[in-house]
């Protein structure tokens, strides 16, 4: 095989109480890219569709990623990449990590697939360093495994899968506004208190044995953040009101997507999530703001091909 197309889909990172150790790949919105393999050792960027983005490789988040790729592998050759973006960048919903994900995950496949999808999780990570200045895996892991993923360790690195429970459905609202990833970062807080630091880990914990259990109101119940939420949401429009709208439209918890300015809901069923949907959307109609709105099933397969 000499060319490979492929579906990268967005994700959800954090997922409230995991600040980049969390996230879950969703099935309904994702990027598309072309690998093809060529004689020439490196990586060229040919087409980007959809958004406007760098083609220089080293300005790229799919050439960083790609050329790491290269490093550790033996290959003589090089690759093409092709790039067609549904997912804006500064959106919250994994855009750089669809795109570092998708070239080193077509990449390996063209050549029988040498490498585990942790170590592609390591090569893909680099390109979240170019876009985010810090070379996180809470986007990249579950795009690479689907489903949820706990990183468990960064050094060294260390990749739990977490199978979705059969009827958990995401809504997710993204207001036509970009928040920068690394911005985002600079205003959060470097300390907190044991207190804090406590409750934050009870969620985590209870978060994981609802979804190991699918027990959907222990999952509602940990969908708390008490320490990047209460700093970050002041950078989305309307999201208390968003939240709350959520919430009584039956969602099980509701928090920002990533760095934002997506906000994401948990539901129960198809039904309960396109109610909530409609209650995101009309917050933002009233406030005047536009956006595009998703309801998908969780994405247990993660990248796949075309």
């Amino acid at each position: 095989m000499e060319k490979i197309k492929v579906f990268c889909p967005a994700t959800i990172a954090n997922i409230s109480c995991g600040f980049d150790v969390l996230g879950v790949a969703l099935d309904a919105v994702g990027d598309e890219m072309v690998v093809r393999k060529v004689d020439k050792k490196g990586i060229s960027i040919t087409k980007v569709v959809g958004q406007e983005l760098p083609l220089e490789t080293e300005k790229n988040v799919a050439g960083v990623a790609g050329l790491e790729f290269l490093k550790a592998s033996d290959y003589s050759g090089g690759f093409e990449i092709e790039i067609y973006k549904k997912i804006k960048p500064g959106s919250g919903i994994g855009s750089s990590a669809a795109s570092s994900t998708g070239a080193v995950w077509g990449m390996n496949h063209l050549l029988g697939n040498p490498f585990s999808k942790t170590e592609l999780v390591t090569f893909a990570m680099e390109g979240e360093r170019l876009a985010s200045d810090v070379a996180h895996a809470d986007n990249v892991a579950p795009a690479l495994f689907g489903d949820f993923t706990l990183v468990r360790s960064y050094t060294p690195l260390d990749i739990v899968p977490i199978k979705a429970p059969s009827e958990l459905y995401a809504t997710v609202i993204h207001p036509q506004i970009e928040i920068k990833t690394s911005d985002s970062r600079k205003i959060l807080k470097t300390t907190l208190s044991m207190e804090t630091a406590i409750k934050q880990w009870g969620n985590v914990g209870g978060l994981i044995a609802g979804l190991l259990q699918n027990d959907y109101e222990l999952i509602g119940r940990s969908l708390e953040d008490h320490i990047v939420e209460p700093i970050r949401s002041i950078l989305i429009p309307g999201f208390d009101i968003v939240k709350n709208a959520s919430l009584q439209a039956g969602a099980l918890g509701a928090g920002i997507s990533g760095s934002g300015p997506s906000i994401f809901a948990f539901s129960k069923g198809l039904e309960i999530a396109q109610k909530v949907a409609i209650a995101m959307a009309e917050v933002y109609d009233k406030i005047g703001i536009e956006y595009d709105v998703h309801v998908s099933k969780i994405n247990q397969q993660g990248i796949k091909i075309l």
